[in-house]
């Protein structure tokens, strides 16, 4: 049940932004078992004046950067997530056409008795 939270540059087409969704979801379901339908995401876009990024690390980011932090259970596994982290970037670059190196991914976990996914319940606990 992963929440996923985007952040890009302003500007891009609602086409180009629907393919990111798709592209994620399909990354989750390829490599985390997501349940179908499993789809929580979100969309950012900030002007330049409120949107930074760097080279750090080595690698050579443009204007097309796009964040993605991706908050799921504490339950995956290491290969897991390096399979995730792969998926996305391969997808990314079919569609919407994202450079690899513009594909910046954070994975924070939380204990399953931290969520409520609705009916104010505690569904996981």
């Amino acid at each position: 049940m992963p929440l996923i939270h985007i952040s890009l540059r302003a500007g891009k087409p609602e086409a180009y932004r629907q393919a990111i969704f798709d592209s994620l979801y399909r990354a989750m379901l390829d490599t985390l078992s997501v349940p179908e339908d499993d789809q929580f995401m979100t969309i950012t876009e900030h002007d330049a004046a409120n949107f930074r990024y760097g080279d750090a690390y080595g690698v050579a980011r443009s204007d097309d950067v796009v964040f993605i932090q991706i908050t799921m259970f504490n339950t995956r596994a290491l290969e897991q997530k390096k399979a995730l982290f792969r998926r996305t970037a391969e997808l990314l670059a079919e569609s919407p056409g994202i450079r690899p190196e513009n594909v910046f991914v954070n994975v924070l976990e939380a204990a399953k008795e931290n969520w409520s996914v609705g009916h104010g319940l505690a569904q996981f606990a």
